[in-house]
């Protein structure tokens, strides 16, 4: 495993200057490689945060990968899958039926007239931030005879470009959430500022576990708050150190995308590379 570079004041560095150059895998090999790596970072950064690795979930990101190198990672041993966009997860989730002890969580910005899908499928979602969502979502759960386990997504970073609460919104939202009752509140998620500065990206992560800290003293009985789901491919190390439960690690297992960026995060909010 690599040993962790660190930054002048003695933190972990951010690997974002490898963003679209991790190597693709394809084979199973590989996936069991680039998962044995991430892995051991995850383990190093909760021994430098005297943390649990336990603690800590890796959420492997498949958007952009083909059905055929995702079961590629089923094999390797990847059960568990985060993707973005709904109208790619639905073809996968249709195609990939046979593997039935197969999840996918959803952590990319979800319209109303898209929750039916979510409802169907979704074994998570991680970027609830509109009550009209909550609401659609509540409904059409109850209409399939399900609950959904969900985070509300908090824009640490202040760009107009992500999506997300604010966080002084973030109380505010909780107190109505218990009037939906499909939905069970686990955590926050946030996206860091993309950026080499590994004290601006510390500082969202350290925002958001504030914020939940804060939050948990006045939260709505039945709201759950253990989990922060915070940390990329070049920042999860930062993320585990400032109390991360899990990791959306995408190009670090899979490899780098041939999609831009751009066709995931336009100018319109939403915007900025991720996992």
């Amino acid at each position: 495993m690599d040993e962790v570079t660190r930054d002048q004041g003695g933190g972990t560095q951010t690997q974002h200057d490898r963003h679209g150059q991790w190597p693709k895998a394809e084979s199973v090999e590989d996936f069991r490689r680039n998962l044995a790596a991430v892995n051991g970072r995850i383990a190093a950064a909760c021994q430098r945060a005297g943390r649990d690795p336990a603690s800590v979930r890796l959420l492997p990101v498949s958007k952009t990968v083909e059905e055929a190198r995702i079961r590629l990672a089923y094999a390797a041993g990847c059960r568990y899958l985060g993707e973005n966009k709904l109208q790619e997860v639905s073809r996968k989730w249709e195609s990939m039926a046979d593997l039935t002890d197969l999840k996918w969580s959803v952590i990319g910005h979800l319209q109303t007239n898209k929750a039916k899908l979510v409802a169907r499928y979704a074994a998570e979602f991680q970027a609830l931030d509109s009550l009209r969502v909550a609401e659609a979502l509540d409904r059409r759960l109850q209409a399939e005879g399900r609950e959904l386990d969900v985070f509300v997504q908090v824009n640490t970073s202040g760009e107009a470009s992500k999506y997300g609460l604010h966080p002084d919104e973030t109380a505010a939202f909780l107190r109505g959430m218990p009037a939906f009752s499909a939905l069970r509140v686990r955590g926050l998620m946030t996206l860091a500022l993309f950026s080499a500065e590994a004290a601006r990206v510390r500082q969202c992560f350290v925002l958001l576990r504030t914020l939940r800290d804060r939050l948990r003293q006045e939260a709505p009985q039945g709201i759950g708050l253990d989990e922060l789901s915070m940390g990329m491919s070049g920042d999860y190390e930062i993320a585990i150190e400032e109390g991360a439960t899990v990791v959306r690690v995408g190009q670090a297992i899979f490899g780098a995308r041939n999609t831009p960026d751009s066709y995931y995060w336009p100018a319109d909010p939403g915007s900025g590379p991720a996992a």
